[in-house]
């Protein structure tokens, strides 16, 4: 008699997949959770030797940790702590070269014994660099050489065999993010450092600063504060804006000069172009600074129903302005 095949397109019930993969995600969470029990004294060093690096973190792995090492080096990159990875097989062909005395080497493997990477151990330590390990047995031969272990292990794999790098890979992945996140606070790392790492897509998009959409120099219409409305509407005229900066000798701000003043000083009076600007400008404008991020200039123009901003240095001077055809210019709105 012939034995049929099993399909398991057909033969297995759709319940069986959406049990597995919840089994998975559980096996996965529980491996991420037990970490906390062993973030201490250990991890905070780990921190404070990062903070204290004069060169760059070095993140280094072979097969899977590998692929998350990749991950880590890009996290602690975007986020203020230069660094990058090295593949640990290309490192004893070559790729050392590229580490210092002045670095700090993250190793990671999870049984820690990944025989390229206890190969270049000792001459990482011979260099002078400090060595982090990032592995699931810490009295492994990795573990006991670094001069910091930190446990990135699971009590079992999601996968059914518990062979594949499942769970202990998640656990690494997040232990990581821990810590590149704890470096980020302690460094005092803002939205504005953030974006100046991220000049690219959405997220760059997001992040633009007020001083990549603003103009600057002669693009930016002004007039000083002893002007004639005849030469401020001369001004606006060619700074095709729709207003004018009102300034002082010093470039300080006195006011703005705008299309709304002047309609409602053509209402007012039959002969005003010989009426000195301070006499029909709008004092205390709208200002921003230019490190301020352009998502914060679209706010202030929506909540006072604006149409331009001042861009201003902290002492009040005039170094810029930005309406909102910059804001779509850059993508912003």
């Amino acid at each position: 008699m012939t034995q049929r095949t099993l399909n398991p397109f057909t033969d297995n019930p759709p319940g069986d997949a959406v049990d597995s993969a919840r089994q998975v995600l559980d096996i996965e969470a529980e491996a991420i959770n037990a970490l906390k029990q062993h973030i201490g004294p250990g991890f905070a060093r780990a921190v404070e030797i990062i903070l204290r690096c004069q060169g760059r973190v070095v993140i280094c792995g072979i097969g899977k940790s590998g692929h998350i090492g990749r991950k880590i080096a890009s996290t602690l990159a975007s986020t203020g702590t230069p660094a990058f990875f090295v593949h640990a097989a290309e490192a004893s062909h070559g790729d050392l070269g590229m580490i210092t005395r002045d670095d700090v080497f993250v190793a990671l493997s999870n049984s820690g014994e990944s025989a390229e990477l206890i190969l270049i151990v000792p001459l990482i330590k011979r260099r002078g660099a400090k060595l982090i390990a990032m592995t699931g047995n810490p009295a492994s031969s990795l573990g006991t050489q670094a001069d910091i272990c930190l446990y990135a292990g699971a009590a079992k794999e999601a996968c059914p065999l518990n062979l594949a790098p499942t769970a202990s890979t998640t656990a690494a992945l997040a232990l990581g993010d821990a810590l590149a996140v704890a470096v980020m606070k302690a460094r005092g790392f803002s939205d504005r450092d953030f974006a100046s790492s991220h000049p690219g897509g959405k997220l760059g998009v997001t992040l633009t600063l007020v001083r990549d959409a603003m103009r600057t120099g002669d693009a930016v219409p002004r007039v000083r504060d002893s002007a004639s409305v005849h030469e401020a509407i001369l001004e606006m005229s060619r700074g095709r804006m729709g207003v004018t900066a009102v300034v002082d000798d010093g470039d300080g701000v006195a006011g703005i000069f705008t299309d709304g003043d002047l309609r409602r000083t053509l209402s007012r009076e039959a002969d005003f172009l010989d009426t000195p600007i301070t006499a029909v400008m709008t004092r205390a404008p709208r200002t921003i600074q230019p490190d301020r991020l352009a998502a914060e200039a679209v706010q202030i123009m929506e909540q006072h129903k604006v149409n331009q901003l001042l861009v201003v240095d902290g002492a009040q001077r005039l170094i810029g302005a930005l309406n909102m055809h910059d804001l779509f210019r850059t993508k912003v709105i």
